[in-house]
């Protein structure tokens, strides 16, 4: 069974915050691809095409993490372990389409490959998430 995620948890995956996802390598080394990323109940999604790195890593090892961090304060962010439990066809491009307007407030672009489209449904095993007291103010 999975976490629920607390409200701060959802408000940053709801955002148009960065993800990084990480993935198992078949050695075992991790893969990491940053990601747009949106919520389902307490599960979160991802799309991609079926030949990415990441849809292959998890199709043999679903185990994944993630780091969201905000994009209005990089010292807001959160660490999520979980697998994917789910994959589901996005032909459509229907969960692609809204994850991009999201992001960019436009329909997903590339609409080559279509067949190839996949959702993979993460559900979250472990959180953590942290605020530090920092001003972000690069010099």
């Amino acid at each position: 069974m999975g976490a629920a995620l607390p409200d701060d948890v959802r408000a940053l995956v709801r955002g148009a915050n960065f993800a990084h996802l990480a993935t198992l390598l078949p050695d075992g080394a991790p893969q990491v691809a940053p990601v747009w990323v949106d919520l389902e109940g307490d599960r979160i999604l991802v799309s991609t095409g079926e030949g990415s790195l990441k849809a292959k890593n998890t199709r043999r090892d679903p185990r994944v993490g993630l780091s969201i961090v905000a994009y209005d304060n990089p010292y807001r962010e959160v660490q999520l372990r979980g697998r994917v439990v789910e994959r589901r066809p996005d032909a459509d491009f229907a969960i692609m389409d809204r994850i991009s307007r999201k992001y960019t407030g436009q329909p997903f672009p590339w609409r080559q490959n279509a067949a190839d489209r996949v959702v993979l449904v993460i559900e979250v095993e472990r959180v953590r998430a942290t605020v530090l007291p920092f001003t972000h103010a690069p010099t």
